[in-house]
This record gives structure tokens, C-alpha cells and sequence, in this order.
């Protein structure tokens, strides 16, 4: 730099330049570049030194330098300065100055990175003093050049382009790891945008251990690209048999594990010795990429490599890779499109973990890192009206909605009568400060349309529950302010209520529309495109806090309460069901469960209409004859729905119906392995267990359905369970008594954190405050996590009795009662237990009960031999019968009301 500054007047003087101000535009020239080199050096650092970069500015250097010699003669005119010639020359100055900007950065940075805090002011003057005798000795070079030598400023500019060749060789040859990897960086950028996050918690110095999830066949060389430091990758040595492959792996210090055991052990202890000599380690604990998506068990060879060592353990989560060219989602690698180019990356570097006990330690770091990585880019979703707009576009001319009663909508008919009833309720009903209103209607073609108008329209549709009574639900208008409620005459007149808002019939609307509203809305659904049609409605403006939906909680032991849902809520669900369901377009979901239900708004609504499948709606789950038809005629794939009505299904349809169902997932209650058995015989597809809950939008985890399973060695299911947290869910269980977090198969109170979590409930920051506690959310629910990750409920805590000291589990007694009853899977559940207080004990069972076989002492003998405690044992005279056991609208047992009957019958005296 100094010796281009130095011959830039005599390369002017030489190039015919007279004045000063001839002169001036090429000292500009370079300093510009050095400018903008030295910017871009920071940028293209990415937040951390990047060795990688001083090749590239060494060839910059070399190149501009040669090029410059190529200017001989006159370039300046003395008539018009600015020639052709003069501009390739204030190019090339540019140019050089720009190669000096990218030398020089990454230099300084390394310097003031590396040098130690106790030393570092030394260090710096001494590089300053350093640089001042380099200028020095170049003025006198430059001097022995022109004057000794007689050389012209264009030669003199070849020679430092020569010069820096060896210097650019030399680099290379010192830091090829890093050259690499800059410049695979570099490349990369025009096919991946990759963010980076909790860079900091990577050492500057010592052995550590990286712990990412493992997604892709490209996740090892993005973690390399965004280190500073190198990485030695443990990776499997069938991956390298091609020699450049080799060689490049040695290249850059990987540790290759072969298929012997010897081998294994040999790999390990490289690693291991590697950590001791202060590198960065990094392993791959689920030991194969997912084929699900969702994180898979964590194999012990990460502990044997730590055994002996300090080094701490540092998460990794790479996040928006599921669903790249080198990832398995569709059943495949490598032949898929790319969403969009270049392809949104983040990469999350978490806490150190210190001397982990166990590897379940390290996967619910990392899991609850996938959490952190979620909520981060759901704020960067698309938020859902424009999603149902872009997916109506994407189906103008095939199936989108149909229902039991005939109706039938392609995505363009869906999104021409959303829009014309949005138009109708803005002129006829809705004032521009209405923000929640509330939706009476099942689940149809209608209720989708309501639903998606009201969305479009930035509102707020409350779903309200129709199987509650009047006072029950005109208490939920009151708390969510809702002033009309929409609905249909039909079926308001099979309600029988009074409601306190304005009623508004759907119906009244046929005949209201006009032409224009008939013409416009055709045309923004054929003919404009999406994006300027969502800007036009002003869902540009939506965000992902913005609420989407007040869902009140089935009260099934309480008050219902009004859950707020924002948009980032559901969307962050909906994308993670079509993860681990692996949709495609030619599924079709059977809509059964009401919209006000959390799984029916956020499954059966939301993922229907934002993502490229048809629906298929029903408005009573219980009636299998109409549900088994719909079935048939719409070829469904996909069924949700709870125990009870699965029941109903295995009496009331025959297997023709069924034939096309590929998934079923069933919720609300334990799934018993009994009538999974009987739907599978009959229907030929197994039924697999989810959970959730509505403050978390709501799925929380589900097995992977056979169907879409990948069938390979990666475990997607365990009967029993309710599957592993689907992708961006953390889970975690706690001690009820100290709160602290427990280990693998420790039962306790079960915590979720993630983008699910509700915003809070509607008007009652006091109840909100007490679930949610630093965005992890108290189930309510007792349960473990196995070392595979996956969940077991084994009851809510409100479904414990505390008697003489011990928590007993009324799940526990239950399915020893079923077994007892041995009552077929058609006919259902027959006995459940609740308790009262109790003068003596503190609480007493009770065991509530249709029409049985066998005595209540019988039953309490039966219990006794299946090996309960005697605490577990409900007294012959604590059983009542009724003539049926009382459900919610959602198919879940009535608990409330079960423990209203055993207070009326048995009181709360002692016994």
C-alpha cells in the first residue's frame, strides 16, 4: 500500500498528468478501495476472524499490480481528463487498494484477537513500530528504484505484483484449511444465506466438544465454515473412500470411524486426545442424519470421548436445513428442489455444558436450543392469511374443501367466497374497531370460509364451544368483548341458546352480494397476483405476535379460560406437523373435530389451509356412518381424533371405507393398545398417539405414523408413549417437590418451552403468570422422558390422590379396572375414578362406573391380585353407577362434572 501510494504521482506524471487535480481522482481511487476492502473484510468475517480471506486479497494485490504495467503511455488528456484510459486506471488503483483493505483487516483482527489481554497493548505498539520501519525501508526501496535502477512506475507496480505471489503461495500453504473454507464460504453464499447465533459460546481457546443435531449431508462443512478456529469432525470413514476425499479430510484433521469395533475404539481416542490438546472436537451423538426431522436418540460414544478430559460440551442446533437439497425430507436425498434461493441457514451455538452426567443431559441442551432456534425464525414465517391465499392460488382448479353435505370448492371458489363474505361483514356487520368476533358454526365448508374471512380481514375468530350451556358460553363472550357472533339458522335452532351479543345468520348474506363483489373477487382470486393482493388487504402488516385465535380450554377441570393463539403460535405447529407427517399434496385430512377444539383449529383448519392438501369436514365426530362416507368419497389419508370416537369408527364403518386412510393419530385420552389392535385388524392402518394442550397451539409430540416412517434404523415410535417433542419443541420434567430437573425415566411435572407457547390468557395475566414461568409452560401433567427422547404420561396432577403420604395415580387404577372389566374396545371406557376429601385420610377414591358384570368387592379382590398397593384400592362402597360417563364436546372424559357426582354421592366427610 505504501509503495502504491509512494509511485501513484510518478505513474500520473507518466501518464502525462500535469496538474495536481489530474492526480487527486487516482489517490482517491485507492483510498476508496482500501475502504470498501476493508469493509467488506468485515463483513465477509461474519463476526469472527477469518484467516481465509488474506489469499483472496494477496491474488487481489498480485492481479491489480501486473495489470497496472499494462497502462504504458499517455492516459491523461489534457483537454478531457476523464478517458477511458484514465478510468481503467482509476479501476485498477481501486482495485489494488481494495485487495490491500481485505489483506489488512483480517491481519490487524488476528492480531488483537489472539494476543493475550496481559500483553496485547505491548504487542500492538510493537506492530505499530514495526509498520512505521516497514514504510521506512519501502521509501528507501522506492527511492533505489527510480534513482539506482530507472525503473517506471509501471514496472514498479510489476514487481509488486510479482513479489506477491509468493506471498499469496506462502499463505495458502501456512492456512489451507482456512482458504478453503473461506472460499467454500464465499461460493456458498449464492446457494445458502447462513446466520449465525451464540458465537460467543465457542472458546477462543482449550478443547471443547460440538454437539450438533444431524440433518444434512452438508452440516459438518457449514459448522467448519463458521469457525474461526478449525474443527476436527468426527465422521464416518465409508464417506471417504475416494483419495481427493481423503486427502482433503486429512487436510483438515478428520477423524474417520470405521465399522470394527477396534476401529471405533481407535476414532474415540484420537477424539479424546484431540480435546486434551486443546482442539475443537465435533461429533454427530445421534450417529445418522434423521430421516424424520425430529432429533433422534444420542448414542454413548460422545461420553467415552469426554472420560478423562475437562472439556466442556458445546450444543449445536442447525436449524431450516430439514427440507434442503441434502436433507431426507421426501423420503430422499439430493433430488429436490430448493424453496428459494439463496436457502435461509441458522446455526446455534449454546451454553457450555460442563461435565455432563449422562448424554440425555446433552440432548435436552440441544433440543431446548432447537426451541430457542424456532421461535427465532418463526418470527420470519409467513404469516397464515397469506399463506391461505398463496395455497388457494396454488389449487385454483382443484380440490381444496369439501364437506358431508355435498359441497365441494376448488382453492379458487374457496378464495372467491372468502372474499366476497370479508366484503359483506365489513359493509353490512363488523365496525373497522371490532376486533374479536365470535364464530358458532361446525366443522363444514362454511365454517372454513367464516374462519378465512375473518383472517383475511386482520380479526380475531373465536370459535366458541356449542356443547357448553348459555351461561358457560355468554361467559366467554364477556371476556373476549365479543359483540356478534356468526353463525347459521339451522343450526342455532338444534342449539337452543340465548346469547348475549347480536346474532348474525350467514344465510341472510345469500342474496346480498353484488356484481362488483362478485367480479372483484373472481378477479383478485384468477388474475392478481398474491402478493399484491395480501398487500392490498394489509397482511403485510401482520406480524408473528399478532393474535390469530382465542380458543377457550375444554374446562375439563375448571372455568374455561381464554387461551390467546398469535399467528407465530400456529404456524410454528402447522409446520412442524407437516415435518414430522411428512404431507404431500394429494393427502387429504378428515376435518371431524370441532374448531373450537385446539387440534381442530390449528390440524384440521389451519394446516389444511396453509399447506398444499385438501380438507374434508364433518360436524359431528360421532357419527361414524357420515365420517366412514366422507372418507370413502374424498379418498381421506389423514384422521385425527380421540379414543371415543376411534370406538365409534370400529363399529360403525366397514374396512372399504377406511381403506385409503394412511395416518391416524389419536389424542384427548391414553390410547389403549387393544383398540389400536382392532383398528389396525379391521382397517388396516394402526392408530399412533399424540399430545398437546391448547396453551400450546397444540401439539406437543406424536409418534411418527408407520406410513410415514422412513423404515430405517432411526426409532419413530414407541406404543405407550406419546412420541418425542416434534421439531422445535423442547420438553423437560421436574421434581415436584424441589422443581429441579430430573433425569431420563424420572417421573415428574412436565414442562414445554418453545414457539407453541401461547401468548397468555385472555384478560388474566395472574393465571398466565402462574403456567408459564420463563417461556416454559407446567403441563399440569406428570410424566417421563426416556433416553430416546420420547414422552410417557402417566397422569395429570390433578389425577393423583394424596393418601397416608403417597401420590396414587387414578390412570394407574383405571387400566387395571379396564383389565379386570375386559369390556371390548367397542365398547369403551366403563369405569373411572376421582376422589373426595377425607377426614381421616386426606382423600378418598371413588370410582364412577356404567352397568358391570361384577360386584364392586370383586373388582377390589381382582385389584388386590393384579399387585396394587393397598393404598391403590378403592373400598367396596367408594363405586357408583351412572348410565353413562360424561363426556366434553371434544371427546375428552367431563372430570369436572365426574367430580361433581362423586361430592353429591359421597360427600366430603370421612368415612
Amino acid at each position: 500500500g505504501t509503495l502504491a501510494n509512494l509511485n501513484i504521482d510518478q505513474f500520473a506524471m507518466e501518464g502525462g498528468a500535469t496538474l495536481q487535480r489530474q492526480v487527486i481522482p487516482l489517490l482517491i481511487s485507492l483510498v476508496v478501495g482500501v475502504g470498501l476492502g476493508s469493509v467488506c473484510a468485515g463483513i465477509w468475517s461474519g463476526g469472527r476472524v477469518e484467516l481465509g480471506i488474506l489469499p483472496l486479497g494477496a491474488a487481489v494485490i498480485s492481479v491489480a499490480a501486473a495489470l497496472l504495467f499494462t497502462v504504458q503511455g499517455t492516459f491523461v488528456d489534457p483537454v478531457s481528463t476523464f478517458t477511458f484510459r484514465y478510468g481503467w486506471a482509476c479501476l485498477l488503483l481501486f482495485t489494488l487498494g481494495f485487495g490491500a483493505g481485505l489483506f489488512d483487516i483480517p491481519l490487524a483482527a488476528y492480531m488483537q484477537h489472539r494476543s493475550p489481554a496481559a500483553s496485547r497493548g505491548a504487542i500492538l505498539a510493537a506492530s505499530n513500530f514495526l509498520t512505521f520501519c516497514g514504510t521506512l525501508i519501502v521509501s528507501v526501496l522506492f527511492y533505489g528504484l527510480r534513482a539506482g535502477l530507472g525503473m517506471s512506475s509501471g514496472q514498479i507496480f510489476l514487481l509488486c505484483g510479482v513479489i506477491t505471489i509468493p506471498v499469496f503461495v506462502y499463505i495458502v500453504w501456512l492456512i489451507p484449511q482456512a482458504t478453503i473454507r473461506f472460499l467454500v464460504w464465499l461460493a456458498s453464499r449464492t446457494i445458502y444465506r447462513i446466520r449465525v447465533y451464540g458465537r460467543e459460546h465457542l472458546p477462543e481457546h482449550g478443547g471443547a466438544l460440538l454437539t450438533p443435531n444431524h440433518v444434512s449431508w452438508l452440516d459438518g462443512a457449514l459448522l467448519l465454515l463458521t469457525s474461526s478456529r478449525p474443527i476436527r469432525m468426527l465422521v464416518w470413514a465409508g464417506n471417504f473412500q475416494n483419495p481427493w476425499l481423503k486427502r482433503l479430510g486429512a487436510l483438515f484433521g478428520a477423524i474417520l470411524i470405521g465399522d470394527r469395533p477396534k476401529e471405533i475404539a481407535a476414532a474415540l481416542k484420537t477424539a479424546r486426545e484431540a480435546l486434551r490438546n486443546g482442539e475443537l472436537v465435533c461429533i454427530f451423538p445421534e450417529g445418522a442424519i434423521t430421516r424424520t426431522g425430529q432429533l433422534q436418540a444420542f448414542k454413548p460414544g460422545m461420553m467415552k470421548v469426554l472420560q478423562g478430559t475437562d472439556a466442556p460440551v458445546i450444543p449445536v442446533y442447525l436449524d431450516e436445513l430439514w427440507g434442503s437439497i441434502f436433507s431426507f425430507k421426501g423420503g430422499k436425498f439430493f433430488w429436490k428442489w430448493p424453496r428459494r434461493l439463496p436457502y435461509p441457514i441458522s446455526i446455534f451455538f449454546g451454553p457450555p455444558v460442563a461435565n455432563p452426567q449422562d448424554v440425555h443431559q446433552v440432548r435436552q441442551a440441544v433440543l431446548q436450543l432447537g426451541a430457542t432456534a424456532v421461535q427465532q425464525r418463526s418470527r420470519r414465517l409467513t404469516p397464515l392469511p397469506c399463506s391461505f391465499i398463496r395455497r388457494c392460488k396454488q389449487r385454483l382448479r382443484a380440490a381444496k374443501v369439501a364437506d358431508s353435505m355435498g359441497t365441494v370448492m376448488t382453492g379458487g371458489q374457496l378464495l372467491i367466497r372468502t372474499l366476497v363474505l370479508r366484503r359483506l361483514l365489513r359493509r353490512h356487520v363488523l365496525s373497522d374497531a371490532e376486533k374479536y368476533v365470535g364464530v358458532l358454526l361446525p366443522p363444514s365448508a362454511g365454517g372454513v370460509v367464516c374462519n378465512m374471512a375473518l383472517a383475511i380481514d386482520r380479526r380475531v375468530a373465536v370459535n366458541l364451544n356449542y356443547t357448553v350451556s348459555s351461561g358457560v358460553m355468554n361467559a366467554c363472550i364477556q371476556q373476549a368483548g365479543i359483540r356478534h357472533v356468526l353463525t347459521s339458522r339451522k343450526f342455532m335452532d338444534k342449539l337452543n341458546l340465548e346469547l348475549d351479543a347480536e346474532v348474525v345468520y350467514l344465510e341472510d348474506f345469500k342474496d346480498r352480494p353484488t356484481l362488483a363483489d362478485k367480479l372483484l373477487s373472481a378477479a383478485a382470486a384468477y388474475t392478481v397476483p398474491a402478493s399484491r393482493l395480501e398487500k392490498s388487504l394489509g397482511l403485510n402488516k401482520l406480524t408473528s405476535d399478532d393474535i390469530a385465535t382465542v380458543i377457550f380450554t375444554s374446562g375439563s377441570t375448571g372455568q374455561p379460560k381464554g387461551v390467546m393463539l398469535s399467528y407465530g403460535n400456529v404456524a410454528s405447529n402447522v409446520q412442524a406437523i407437516d415435518e414430522v407427517v411428512h404431507l404431500r399434496s394429494d393427502d387429504v385430512v378428515l376435518g371431524v373435530l370441532p374448531f373450537f377444539h385446539s387440534f381442530g383449529y390449528t390440524v384440521t383448519l389451519w394446516t389444511v389451509m396453509s399447506i398444499d392438501v385438501e380438507g374434508a369436514y364433518h360436524f359431528n365426530p360421532l357419527d361414524g356412518r357420515q365420517v366412514a362416507d366422507l372418507c370413502e368419497k374424498r379418498k381421506g389419508t389423514l384422521l385425527l381424533a380421540t379414543p371415543t370416537f376411534l370406538r365409534t369408527y370400529l363399529r360403525r364403518a366397514t374396512p372399504e371405507q377406511f381403506q385409503t386412510l394412511e395416518v391416524v393419530v389419536a389424542g384427548a385420552e391414553k390410547l389403549p393398545r387393544e383398540l389400536s389392535d382392532a383398528f389396525e385388524e379391521k382397517f388396516g392402518v394402526r392408530p399412533v398417539e399424540g399430545y398437546g394442550a391448547t396453551e400450546l397451539s397444540p401439539l406437543v409430540s406424536v409418534n411418527v405414523p408407520p406410513s410415514r416412517s422412513a423404515k430405517t434404523s432411526d426409532i419413530d415410535l414407541k406404543e405407550g408413549t406419546v412420541g418425542r417433542p416434534v421439531p422445535g419443541v423442547s420438553a423437560k420434567v421436574t421434581d415436584l417437590d424441589t422443581g429441579e430437573t430430573l433425569g431420563a425415566d424420572q417421573p415428574g411435572m412436565l414442562w414445554i418451552t418453545g414457539p407453541n407457547v401461547m401468548k397468555g390468557y385472555l384478560g388474566r395475566e395472574d393465571l398466565t403468570a402462574e403456567v408459564v414461568k420463563d417461556g416454559w409452560y407446567m403441563t399440569g401433567d406428570i410424566a417421563k422422558i426416556d433416553t430416546d427422547g420420547f414422552i410417557t404420561i402417566t397422569g395429570r396432577e390433578s389425577r393423583f390422590s394424596k393418601i397416608g403420604g403417597e401420590m396414587i395415580p387414578h390412570i394407574k387404577i383405571e387400566e387395571t379396572l379396564t383389565k379386570l372389566i375386559a369390556a371390548s374396545e367397542e365398547e369403551g371406557l366403563k369405569a373411572v375414578v376421582t376422589a373426595v376429601p377425607d377426614a381421616k385420610k386426606g382423600e378418598r377414591l371413588v370410582v364412577i362406573h356404567t352397568s358391570l358384570d361384577q360386584s364392586p368387592q370383586q373388582l377390589c379382590e381382582g385389584l388386590s391380585r393384579e399387585g396394587l398397593p393397598n393404598l391403590f384400592i378403592p373400598s367396596a362402597d367408594s363405586f357408583h353407577q351412572v348410565d353413562e360417563l360424561p363426556l366434553l364436546g371434544s371427546g375428552k372424559l367431563d372430570l369436572k362434572h365426574l367430580k361433581q357426582i362423586a361430592l353429591e354421592r359421597f360427600g366430603g366427610g370421612s368415612t
